[in-house]
């Protein structure tokens, strides 16, 4: 199979790449599950954009750089924050429905770490209605997109990406995609978490295949918990997010017996940044021995049931009426700040190869993502990833080389599903024991010696078995695990997202820098 632009996931970057690329060649996209599968169609909040009067680029810069505890790319925050506007513009030149206000202008909603109202969102849906509308574009633009198809390993030749092994799950076929472009936009890992708001197919296999290939990665150690997830139920595999801006509105977090706690953590109290909130969370939980806070928006009434219509009437399917008593909520693994290393054009060490979204490190987030900047980072991105290839795809030839192979022994047994989910359990609960929100050293080196050893043996089973959509996703937890726990090691120090008990201070002489990691090093 042969394309121009191939799309690796079909989240936000990956489809605002597609649609910015699609006039220039041949543009196809696989994604592992359905079309609209995606962290993006999760994402409750909105994008953050400086366009009221009263706020500025410079202020959402500076929110973003307190946000990312000095190890922003400031060149790279400052344009995407810049572009932020423009891009809320080219979203309702595509069909998105923002929310608006009375007086008819973007309803502008507040979150922790932001100095003013700068979130343009469509209610508490705003991932999913921009979903929506890339679909639609993806689809008048004759856009070919494969679903059910999960990319197994990136083909080089030369040093160069020229193309991708991918799985048809449906009818168990290997087949090799060449491009000239191949660009990696796979999300997250918060899957490799025991608790999580993201989709079960959020496993780092972009992050994964490109660290099997040498890419470079960067700041996997700085993973974001979102502090408020429903206690003890989940809509599917993951836990139901409870949006940052319902904070922003006026929701009070309490102990279990009904006190308030944030004023002990920090002067913004429930619109501190995430990481703080989410520690005061898990502080509150050790000191009071008990198993969730409570969200209180019994007080909002109507006004929360106007703002956040999808999750009161979650909440309302899981069995509580948030007007009627509070939330119980706790933490979940939730974004990853790090990820494959790129340039501001979403080229990575491997020419020909681009990452966007999630999967790639920018720079914009630093240590600690400001709420609300994830999707604007992969659509900024995922258009100048974009704009970059269409630049470069003219003295690209494509390579289709019939030297390249890979393990293909789909006539292999298959690997017992049971294997396979005690594996992806074990780990998941490592992770979040050991890698978690607090850390210390002995807990990390023992998740190392852990995970390394079950690496061995995943591989030794992937070697054995017939590839599998479930063996590819094990194989790819297990990396994302690893990459993880080596970064979270490297750094002694506490900050942002990382936070160490045996390295309480942040050390600016040190490493106020990225934590680098290669498979050639």
């Amino acid at each position: 199979m042969e394309t121009d632009f191939l799309v690796i996931g079909s989240g936000i970057a990956g489809l605002a790449f597609a649609v910015e690329s699609a006039a220039y060649g041949k543009v196809t996209i696989i994604t592992k599950k359905g079309r609209s599968e995606a962290n993006t169609n999760y994402a409750q909040g909105g994008i953050a954009a400086a366009i009221d009067s009263n706020d500025s680029i410079e202020y959402h810069i500076k929110d973003t750089l307190n946000t990312g505890a000095g190890l922003c790319n400031e060149k790279a925050v400052r344009i995407m924050v810049t572009e932020a506007p423009s891009i809320i513009k080219r979203l309702c030149e595509l069909g998105v429905d923002f929310t608006k206000a009375k007086n008819g202008k973007l309803d502008l909603g507040m979150e922790g770490g932001h100095s003013m109202r700068r979130i343009v969102h469509t209610k508490d849906a705003t991932g999913a209605q921009i979903e929506n509308s890339l679909l639609h574009n993806t689809s008048s633009e004759g856009i070919t997109l494969l679903e059910d198809w999960i990319a197994i390993d990136l083909i080089l030749k030369d040093g160069k990406c020229i193309g991708v092994w991918a799985l048809d799950e449906k009818n168990n076929k290997i087949f090799s995609i060449f491009s000239k472009i191949i660009l990696i936009a796979t999300g997250g890992a918060g899957s490799v978490y025991l608790h999580t708001t993201n989709p079960s197919i959020a496993t780092g296999d972009g992050i994964s295949m490109g660290y099997r290939a040498g890419a470079t990665i960067a700041n996997m150690e700085f993973v974001q918990f979102h502090p408020t997830t429903f206690y003890g139920k989940k809509i599917g595999e993951r836990a139901l997010l409870l949006s940052e801006a319902i904070r922003g509105e006026g929701g009070i977090l309490k102990t279990s017996k009904g006190n308030t706690f944030m004023e002990k953590y920090d002067a913004r109290k429930e619109l501190a940044c995430r990481d703080i909130v989410a520690r005061a969370i898990h502080f509150e939980l050790k000191n009071t021995d008990t198993d969730y806070v409570l969200l209180d928006v019994t007080h909002l009434g109507e006004k929360f049931v106007n703002k956040f219509p999808n999750i009161y009437n979650s909440c309302l399917s899981l069995g509580l009426d948030p007007l009627k008593e509070p939330i119980p909520v706790v933490p979940a693994a939730h974004y990853l700040c790090g990820g494959i290393l790129t340039d501001l054009d979403g080229k990575t060490n491997i020419p020909n190869l681009y990452v966007a979204g999630e999967s790639a490190c920018t720079g914009v987030h630093g240590a600690n993502r400001l709420a609300s900047n994830s999707l604007l980072e992969s659509i900024v991105f995922g258009f100048r990833a974009a704009k970059s290839a269409i630049g470069e795809i003219k003295k690209i030839h494509l390579e289709n080389s019939t030297s390249t192979s890979i393990k293909n022994n789909l006539n292999s047994s298959i690997c017992d599903n049971n294997i396979i989910s005690e594996y992806l359990s074990d780990i998941r609960f490592i992770m979040w024991e050991k890698v978690g929100i607090v850390r210390n050293t002995k807990d990390l080196e023992d998740a190392l010696s852990k995970i390394s050893q079950y690496k061995i043996e995943i591989d030794a089973l992937y070697e054995k078995h017939a590839i599998s959509y479930a063996l590819v996703e094990l194989r790819n937890v297990v990396n994302t695990a690893l990459l993880i726990t080596k970064c979270a090691i490297m750094r002694k120090e506490s900050r942002g997202l990382h936070y160490v008990l045996d390295y309480l201070a942040k050390d600016d002489i040190l490493y106020n820098r990225d934590t680098v990691i290669s498979n050639n090093s």
